[in-house]
């Protein structure tokens, strides 16, 4: 999952936004200096890592890439799944999205001296930048798409994986849609950060 899932996946505090998305950021490399409150964090990170790689719905969802791309499948369909829980935000949370990137941008930016260098330029980018802004259109998961492209350090034709997206946007809406219930349960049964969402 990509970074607005993972943040819908803590819990509202700064610890647990700081951990769920340390998992993107080297990790367990930093967790001998980190509270347990932040580390249940990343453990639940990487739960839900766990559990979306694994997942047959979203295995399926890798047949709708063209072969050029599909080696980046997992990350397109990340992004993907950030833009379907904006399009069907309401159906899994009352709070506004407006009101739930504000907090969470603020809880982050609470431990940003204690991220991890390349966390840090990141979430800055992300919260002055509102990412998940652009997530909203399918132009705006296009070009986080293609700017992710150019930061892989070899030739690759991952660039314009919207349009596979595009070309099959009802059945990925519709994988995203049977399987996040099911990630969301799973991370309330785990109960890695030993409290309800």
């Amino acid at each position: 999952m990509n970074y607005l899932a993972h943040l819908y996946l803590a819990q509202p505090t700064a610890d647990s936004h700081f951990g769920n998305l340390l998992g993107d950021f080297g990790g367990r490399r930093y967790s001998a200096l980190l509270p347990d409150t932040v580390k249940n964090g990343l453990e639940n990170h990487y739960l839900v890592d766990r559990f979306t790689d694994s997942h047959p719905l979203v295995k399926e969802a890798k047949q709708y890439f063209s072969p050029a791309r599909k080696r980046f499948a997992s990350v397109a369909i990340d992004v993907a799944f950030d833009h379907f829980l904006i399009q069907h935000w309401q159906r899994f949370n009352d709070q506004p999205l407006a009101d739930f990137k504000q907090h969470s941008y603020g809880l982050l930016n609470a431990r940003q001296a204690m991220m991890p260098s390349r966390m840090q330029q990141v979430v800055t980018s992300m919260t002055n930048n509102d990412w998940f802004k652009e997530y909203e259109t399918l132009d705006g998961v296009g070009l986080a798409l293609d700017n992710i492209a150019k930061r892989i350090r070899f030739a690759n034709n991952f660039a314009g994986a919207a349009d596979d997206i595009a070309r099959h946007y009802q059945q990925l809406d519709a994988v995203f849609l049977a399987f996040f219930p099911e990630l969301v349960e799973h991370v309330k049964q785990m109960g890695v950060e030993k409290l309800k969402l």
